[in-house]
């Protein structure tokens, strides 16, 4: 009997050896890596994430998929990357819209934050305040004046209700002291037509949106929302600079994975995306698109949700903003 319990646990341990085993980051990823992104191709994210993944793709040796799964508010994209399992083969890039402002804006959301792990913040692209060539103003200033001297009437455009270029914009009119008529569209392309023809006086957008009509002054761009001036636009001084103390703003994006992905390989992916990031030729074409390169890792990018989350819950709340 002690001989044949003997063999059974040797079998047992046996077949324990070859049971699959967890991925570790010794051998992850051996298949396809699918990362969800829940925007409309085309636009910044989109540009960003399939720039990283390519070159994921070849340091991994293994296929990096982009899923364009656009819909409800960054919802529809969001929600299948939540309910994935959390084995490191599916990911999600998110703009600050899913990680931030979605949950200040709903009091119901099909996801939750809690059920998402960040993995690295990758990179943000400026807002820029520009106004329709019609506005008789050529800086901040004059704009801030004409908007006091006729109050809730200059109008501005944003691509919806609860998006971040309306809290933006809020949050500059409410420092400026001013009253502006939101003008909602489609998306970032609609709102830059429509100041370009005039629909609407102004407008807080991603730089990428702004920058090509500068040189042939289609438009007036009067500000930039980070800090520091920008490279590709060193004659727009910023917000600070324009007479709005404190005033900063832009569009985020970094990539999370479902909350419970093995630690090891959360790691892995988010030091070979810093690894990318960090190169010059990457770093080079993603300026030349407006981007600025803001690689950190997990703890830092909780802490800037966490920080961001503070920023803009007191403008929400102040401006009364809704989700819809």
């Amino acid at each position: 009997m002690r001989t044949l319990a003997a063999a059974l646990m040797l079998s047992l341990a046996s077949l324990g050896a070859l049971a699959p085993q967890p991925a570790t980051a010794l051998d992850y990823p051996n298949r396809t890596v699918r990362v969800i992104i829940p925007f409309t191709p085309g636009g910044a994210p989109d540009v960003l994430l399939r720039l990283v993944a390519q070159q994921l793709q070849e340091k991994w040796g293994q296929n990096v998929v982009v899923e364009n799964r656009a819909g409800g508010n960054t919802l529809v994209g969001t929600v299948a990357a939540a309910k994935s399992t959390p084995d490191g083969y599916t990911l999600l890039l998110a703009a600050d819209q899913t990680f931030v402002l979605n949950p200040l804006l709903y009091a119901s959301l099909p996801y939750s934050m809690k059920e998402l792990e960040p993995i690295a913040m990758m990179a943000s692209v400026p807002h820029m305040l520009a106004v329709a060539n019609k506005v008789p103003v050529s800086n901040v200033r004059e704009l801030i004046d004409l908007a006091k001297a006729r109050p809730d009437t200059l109008t501005y455009g944003t691509t919806g209700a609860g998006t971040i270029q309306r809290i933006a914009t809020e949050f500059f009119a409410g420092i400026a002291g001013i009253k502006l008529v939101h003008v909602p569209y489609k998306g970032a392309n609609e709102t830059t037509m429509a100041i370009l023809q005039g629909e609407i006086d102004l407008t807080i957008n991603g730089m990428s949106n702004i920058l090509p009509h500068i040189p042939d002054k289609k438009l007036k761009a009067l500000a930039v929302s980070t800090a520091k001036r920008n490279p590709l636009a060193p004659d727009v001084p910023t917000m600070q600079e324009a007479g709005v103390p404190g005033y900063t703003s832009q569009g985020a994006f970094g990539l999370f994975a479902p909350t419970g992905v093995p630690r090891e390989i959360r790691d892995k992916i988010a030091a070979d995306v810093a690894e990318i990031l960090a190169r010059p030729d990457i770093r080079k074409t993603l300026e030349a698109r407006s981007f600025v390169v803001d690689s950190f890792g997990p703890d830092a990018f909780d802490r800037f949700i966490a920080d961001e989350t503070t920023k803009w819950r007191k403008v929400i709340t102040t401006a009364g903003i809704k989700g819809d």
